[in-house]
């Protein structure tokens, strides 16, 4: 099969995780109905929740968790792959992961894959996060292999670090993956140049479902769900920060096609780094 139809979900998610699985179910029977073949949902599905102790109250162990349930019953129900962006995850050890998941449409789980960089940043209008005194880090990028294409696993602040990508656009992947809960202001100055800039880079399709909106625990999210194509077209984008589903349809051929025209991944050398030593004062002046 050379293509199929993707939908992502843009989500305003609270902090009831039950409300919240309510919408993500009505979303994803919505993208279903419409053809989906594959459905992806936002960073955080299951709550997003800056009071640290509220988070901790409501977290649950994998085998128990409201959004797996719900999006394990959903594919098989729907027959379709359902990509649980991420959800906050009750690790055995008594940490916290940023835990994505990935179901076939048999109901089985394909994989997971916990978000490898933490969004510790001081940003200019005084917002100031620290997701590594809560979430312990993921140690491995994640691909998945789908009878349409190879996907590759990311969350969000990953899409800062390009290495990851080119990692998985090396070993195959076709179609990349950011669900995102990006703020409004790094959304507004960097969501579209990244997410283009990503796809360009490894000549691969990108599917990235967000968050949008004004959320209960005060933060803003920027929204735009978008797919961009292997030569950097956005082919759907949700034009504003409201809940709702865009959809695509993918030709995985595309992926071929743009690494045929610009054959960085393969052009890539490898090289060191020479710092020269900086011109004395003295010669400068001469100079």
């Amino acid at each position: 099969m050379a293509g199929f139809r993707v939908a992502a979900l843009q989500m305003r998610s609270g902090t009831d995780t039950a409300r919240n699985v309510t919408d993500f179910e009505a979303l994803v029977r919505e993208a279903a109905g419409k053809g989906a073949r594959y459905v992806q949902s936002p960073e955080m599905t299951g709550a997003l929740q800056r009071d640290r102790e509220g988070l901790f109250a409501s977290l649950r162990p994998q085998s128990s968790d409201l959004v797996v349930g719900a999006a394990e019953k959903l594919a098989r129900e729907l027959g379709i792959y359902v990509h649980v962006g991420s959800t906050a995850i009750a690790r055995e050890d008594g940490k916290v992961a940023n835990r994505a998941f990935l179901f076939d449409p048999a109901g089985s789980l394909v994989v997971t894959y916990d978000k490898i960089h933490m969004f510790d940043v001081d940003l200019d209008n005084g917002e100031s996060w620290r997701e590594s005194n809560t979430y312990e880090p993921g140690r491995e990028t994640v691909i998945a292999d789908l009878p349409e294409a190879r996907l590759g696993l990311a969350v969000c602040y990953d899409l800062r670090f390009p290495q990851l990508f080119r990692a998985q656009a090396l070993a195959g992947a076709e179609v990349l993956t950011t669900p995102a809960a990006f703020t409004r202001q790094t959304g507004e100055a960097h969501w579209h140049v990244l997410l283009r800039a990503r796809a360009i880079e490894n000549g691969a399709w990108l599917v990235s479902a967000a968050q949008g909106g004004r959320h209960e625990d005060g933060r803003e999210t920027f929204g735009h769900s978008m797919v961009v194509d292997p030569w950097g077209r956005i082919v759907a984008e949700a034009d504003h920060d409201e809940p709702g589903v865009i959809l695509a349809d993918i030709d995985v051929s595309a992926s071929a096609k743009a690494r045929a025209k610009i054959p960085n991944l393969m052009n890539a050398r490898e090289f060191t780094v020479r710092t020269a030593s900086p011109v004395p004062a003295e010669q400068r002046k001469a100079s």
